[in-house]
Protein backbone atom coordinates (compact mmCIF):
# COMPACT_ATOMS: atom_id res chain seq x y z
CA UNK A 1 0.00 0.00 0.00
CA UNK A 2 1.08 3.28 -0.49
CA UNK A 3 -0.09 7.36 -0.73
CA UNK A 4 0.64 10.43 -2.32
CA UNK A 5 0.58 12.87 0.67
CA UNK A 6 1.59 16.95 0.54
CA UNK A 7 3.91 18.69 3.25
CA UNK A 8 5.55 21.92 2.44
CA UNK A 9 4.12 22.71 -1.17
CA UNK A 10 5.24 19.50 -2.09
CA UNK A 11 4.10 16.24 -2.70
CA UNK A 12 5.59 12.64 -2.03
CA UNK A 13 4.91 9.40 -2.57
CA UNK A 14 5.28 7.28 0.99
CA UNK A 15 5.01 3.44 1.80
CA UNK A 16 4.75 2.09 5.61
CA UNK A 17 8.69 1.97 6.89
CA UNK A 18 9.68 4.33 4.63
CA UNK A 19 11.90 7.53 5.48
CA UNK A 20 11.57 10.91 4.34
CA UNK A 21 13.38 14.02 4.54
CA UNK A 22 10.85 17.34 3.94
CA UNK A 23 10.59 20.65 4.72
CA UNK A 24 10.72 21.79 8.84
CA UNK A 25 8.11 20.79 10.79
CA UNK A 26 7.47 21.61 14.57
CA UNK A 27 8.06 18.31 16.51
CA UNK A 28 10.96 16.79 18.90
CA UNK A 29 12.84 13.84 17.76
CA UNK A 30 10.42 10.58 18.49
CA UNK A 31 7.12 12.87 18.92
CA UNK A 32 4.43 11.24 16.44
CA UNK A 33 3.24 13.42 13.71
CA UNK A 34 0.19 12.82 10.98
CA UNK A 35 0.18 14.22 7.35
CA UNK A 36 -4.02 15.06 6.65
CA UNK A 37 -3.46 15.80 3.13
CA UNK A 38 -3.65 12.78 1.32
CA UNK A 39 -3.84 12.96 -2.29
CA UNK A 40 -4.24 9.30 -3.00
CA UNK A 41 -4.18 5.52 -1.92
CA UNK A 42 -3.24 2.84 -3.80
CA UNK A 43 -3.51 -0.47 -3.13
CA UNK A 44 -2.77 -3.09 -5.89
CA UNK A 45 -4.91 -2.29 -8.61
CA UNK A 46 -7.39 -0.79 -6.13
CA UNK A 47 -6.53 3.28 -6.60
CA UNK A 48 -8.45 6.00 -4.68
CA UNK A 49 -7.30 9.72 -6.54
CA UNK A 50 -9.14 12.38 -4.01
CA UNK A 51 -10.40 15.56 -5.21
CA UNK A 52 -8.55 17.18 -3.71
CA UNK A 53 -7.87 14.80 -0.83
CA UNK A 54 -8.89 11.95 0.32
CA UNK A 55 -11.49 11.93 2.46
CA UNK A 56 -11.17 10.68 6.31
CA UNK A 57 -7.45 9.57 5.09
CA UNK A 58 -4.35 9.96 6.85
CA UNK A 59 -0.72 8.81 7.40
CA UNK A 60 0.90 8.64 10.67
CA UNK A 61 4.67 9.07 11.01
CA UNK A 62 7.38 9.37 13.39
CA UNK A 63 10.20 12.33 13.56
CA UNK A 64 13.40 10.84 13.31
CA UNK A 65 15.39 13.85 13.98
CA UNK A 66 16.85 17.78 12.33
CA UNK A 67 19.26 17.84 9.16
CA UNK A 68 20.07 20.28 6.56
CA UNK A 69 19.76 20.49 2.84
CA UNK A 70 22.92 20.42 0.52
CA UNK A 71 25.06 23.84 0.88
CA UNK A 72 23.77 26.51 -2.26
CA UNK A 73 26.05 29.29 -3.23
CA UNK A 74 24.35 32.68 -4.01
CA UNK A 75 26.91 34.87 -5.66
CA UNK A 76 26.21 38.13 -7.17
CA UNK A 77 28.21 40.01 -10.18
CA UNK A 78 27.60 43.00 -11.99
CA UNK A 79 30.56 44.17 -14.82
CA UNK A 80 33.07 47.07 -15.03
CA UNK A 81 32.19 47.83 -11.31
CA UNK A 82 33.71 45.60 -9.30
CA UNK A 83 30.56 44.31 -7.06
CA UNK A 84 30.29 40.82 -6.21
CA UNK A 85 28.48 39.21 -3.31
CA UNK A 86 28.59 35.58 -2.14
CA UNK A 87 26.40 34.19 0.19
CA UNK A 88 25.46 30.66 1.35
CA UNK A 89 22.10 29.10 2.54
CA UNK A 90 21.34 25.30 3.67
CA UNK A 91 17.54 24.66 4.54
CA UNK A 92 16.46 23.03 7.65
CA UNK A 93 14.88 19.75 6.81
CA UNK A 94 13.02 16.79 8.82
CA UNK A 95 13.61 13.95 8.74
CA UNK A 96 10.43 11.28 8.87
CA UNK A 97 9.26 7.16 9.02
CA UNK A 98 6.53 6.77 8.14
CA UNK A 99 4.64 4.54 10.52
CA UNK A 100 0.97 3.33 8.76
CA UNK A 101 -1.16 4.47 6.18
CA UNK A 102 -5.18 4.80 7.15
CA UNK A 103 -7.51 4.57 4.29
CA UNK A 104 -10.66 5.22 6.17
CA UNK A 105 -13.12 6.52 4.27
CA UNK A 106 -15.71 9.34 5.97
CA UNK A 107 -19.19 8.38 4.24
CA UNK A 108 -20.43 11.80 3.80
CA UNK A 109 -18.57 13.89 1.46
CA UNK A 110 -18.75 17.53 1.52
CA UNK A 111 -20.09 19.61 -1.09
CA UNK A 112 -18.07 22.58 -2.72
CA UNK A 113 -19.10 25.74 -1.46
CA UNK A 114 -20.80 28.30 -3.57
CA UNK A 115 -18.42 30.97 -4.75
CA UNK A 116 -20.84 33.75 -5.61
CA UNK A 117 -24.20 33.91 -6.34
CA UNK A 118 -24.36 34.80 -10.46
CA UNK A 119 -25.26 37.63 -11.41
CA UNK A 120 -28.14 37.83 -14.11
CA UNK A 121 -26.87 38.46 -17.67
CA UNK A 122 -28.92 40.42 -19.93
CA UNK A 123 -30.07 38.77 -23.24
CA UNK A 124 -28.03 39.71 -26.08
CA UNK A 125 -29.87 42.05 -28.75
CA UNK A 126 -30.39 40.31 -31.98
CA UNK A 127 -29.39 41.67 -35.39
CA UNK A 128 -33.42 43.02 -36.15
CA UNK A 129 -33.64 44.45 -32.40
CA UNK A 130 -33.54 48.21 -32.10
CA UNK A 131 -34.16 48.41 -28.69
CA UNK A 132 -31.03 47.97 -25.82
CA UNK A 133 -30.89 44.45 -23.59
CA UNK A 134 -30.45 46.44 -20.26
CA UNK A 135 -32.73 49.32 -19.54
CA UNK A 136 -30.98 52.76 -18.98
CA UNK A 137 -31.71 52.46 -15.21
CA UNK A 138 -29.57 49.68 -14.94
CA UNK A 139 -26.45 50.81 -16.81
CA UNK A 140 -23.90 52.45 -14.79
CA UNK A 141 -23.32 56.10 -15.00
CA UNK A 142 -20.20 57.59 -16.41
CA UNK A 143 -17.78 59.03 -13.77
CA UNK A 144 -18.07 62.79 -13.58
CA UNK A 145 -14.98 64.66 -14.76
CA UNK A 146 -13.51 67.78 -13.21
CA UNK A 147 -13.82 70.98 -15.71
CA UNK A 148 -10.70 71.99 -16.56
CA UNK A 149 -8.92 75.20 -14.34
CA UNK A 150 -9.32 78.79 -15.97
CA UNK A 151 -5.93 80.05 -17.34
CA UNK A 152 -5.83 83.79 -16.45
CA UNK A 153 -6.32 86.28 -18.98
CA UNK A 154 -2.60 87.47 -20.37
CA UNK A 155 -2.18 91.44 -19.67
CA UNK A 156 -1.97 93.77 -22.51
Amino acid sequence: MYAVVSSGGKQYRVEAGSTLTLERLAGEPGASFTFDRVLLIGDGDDVTVGTPVVAGASVSATVLGEALGPKLVIFKFKQKVKYRRRTGHRQHLTRVRIDAINPTEAVAVEAPKARRAARPRAAKPEAGDATPAVPAAEKPKARARRAPKAKPAAEK
